[in-house]
């Protein structure tokens, strides 16, 4: 075995052992605070390992840099306990090539980092919450039509199906360049398809200086670059957008917050997993 590989082994052993423990410290607290929620539903034992299997992308997302900081100590205080690190500095390796031996390591956690957080999360956190949501007893309180931006239209709606792929109960406010209010598009149901967004039954009422021009349509075109995934984040609890959705928000895709919000998102998506080589760089011998 060569130097390198003995190095990024050592390494890698240590990031899996802080991860599996850290990610077994954090599901048993989430699970502290739903389980017995859960059980009064009478969800059984497969409602919790279904909660715990939903949620584990988002604890990969907290746990991943902590465990190559981690892992990292413990690796190269192994190192050094064993005189490896003297024995490499005598040979004239310096720090910086042992954590080039060791960086492969941090690689791999910055892409699985990045694919769930990027992906993997956006898929199973609005599975999570309709089955939150369809699971939770009944109650009289029915959540209300919820706004957003669409490039310059206003636009209010209730989510019609986990996927995003409908909105029910629409309502589009164009405005012209100056601001106001010069279109009002309303629809019963919404539907994505390959054609993009079609509205089902739309009125509108066309406002000019003098009157309000009403006419009805069997189906219409809805021009915006929204998509289903917008959808899940813009009508979602938790509303936690990737990079693609951050990045059609400041196109003119759905947005709910300032442009700045998403410029950050967007960024933090990439500046995310690069803090995990600094992890890298935190435990390096010195």
């Amino acid at each position: 075995m060569t130097l390198s590989k003995f190095v990024r082994r050592t390494v890698a052993l240590r990031i899996l052992a802080a991860a599996a423990i850290l990610l077994s410290v954090l599901q048993i607290l989430d699970l502290l605070d739903v389980t017995t929620e859960i059980l009064d539903r009478g969800l059984g034992v497969s409602g919790v390992a279904y909660y715990a299997a939903l949620r584990f992308p988002r604890l990969i997302e907290q746990v991943a840099p902590l465990s190559v900081l981690a892992g990292g100590l413990f690796a190269f205080a192994q190192l050094a306990r064993e005189s490896a690190v003297i024995a490499m500095r005598a040979t004239g390796v310096s720090v910086y090539r042992l954590i080039g031996m060791a960086a492969p390591a941090a690689f791999l956690v910055m892409i699985v980092d990045y694919v769930t957080v990027e992906v993997i999360a956006p898929r199973t956190d609005p599975i999570l919450e309709a089955w939150w949501s369809d699971t939770a007893p009944k109650s009289d309180t029915v959540p209300g039509p919820r706004p957003f931006r669409s490039g310059a239209d206003i636009v209010v709606a209730q989510p019609g199906d986990v996927a995003g792929a409908r909105l029910t109960d629409i309502k589009i406010y164009r405005r012209n360049p100056a601001g106001a209010v010069a279109e009002r598009i309303e629809a019963p149901l919404a539907t994505y398809g390959e054609g993009g967004w079609k509205l089902h039954d739309p009125k509108m009422v066309r406002f000019t200086q003098d009157e309000a021009m009403r006419s009805t349509a069997a189906e219409l075109i809805w021009n915006t670059n929204l998509q289903p995934a917008d959808v899940q984040v813009l009508l979602s609890p938790q509303q936690t957008p990737n990079a693609a959705s951050a990045r059609r928000a400041l196109k003119g895709g759905g947005s709910e917050r300032p442009a700045s919000y998403y410029a950050v998102r967007l960024q933090q998506a990439f500046a995310g997993p690069v803090g995990i080589l600094v992890m890298l760089l935190l435990s390096a011998p010195v």
